[in-house]
């Protein structure tokens, strides 16, 4: 608790971090922040062909409903990871399953 309290003020953005740090559902809230920043990050086109995005052991599930976009992308897969988990600033998808 001694973290929060200082003479000198802190930036909002670091005071949040030293929070969600703290905060004890704090994975399930950056999955949750993950699956609203979907769309946004991988563009209208990708976000309009999936649906039931859902976290299962770790891994992003995402269902897609035509083949050709399955291959699209599984084949971006790891660029797309690496986008949701850098723009939360923590490494919550290990992988990313895609399912048609």
């Amino acid at each position: 608790m001694g973290r929060y309290r200082s003479n000198s003020p802190k930036p909002l953005k670091e005071a949040l971090k030293d929070f969600l740090d703290d905060f004890p559902h704090r994975k399930r809230l950056k999955r949750g922040m993950v699956l609203s920043i979907w769309e946004q990050t991988v563009g209208k086109r990708i976000a309009d062909e999936t649906d039931n995005i859902h976290f299962e052991y770790g891994n992003l599930v995402v269902h897609v409903k035509n083949p050709a976009w399955r291959h699209e992308i599984h084949m971006k897969r790891f660029s797309i990871a690496k986008k949701l988990n850098d723009r939360i600033d923590e490494k919550i998808i290990k992988e990313i399953v895609v399912r048609s």
